[in-house]
């Protein structure tokens, strides 16, 4: 049962991105280069957070 619902709900996730890319193109660019900024935003900080680690956690 669990299954079908994973399987469906991933059905209706990408037939909702496609209608987003295909009503709205410069939307859906607009929501990846988003989603890209954030991942960028998050690996900065992982790798800012790794430094202060290796450098004992020191300012």
């Amino acid at each position: 049962m669990a299954v079908n619902a994973k399987k469906i709900a991933v059905y209706a996730l990408v037939v909702f991105v496609l209608y987003v890319i295909i009503t709205d193109p410069a939307k859906a660019a607009s929501y990846v280069q988003i989603g890209f900024e954030g991942i960028s935003s998050a690996a900065k900080a992982i790798g800012d957070f790794m430094t202060w680690v290796a450098n004992g956690g020191k300012n």
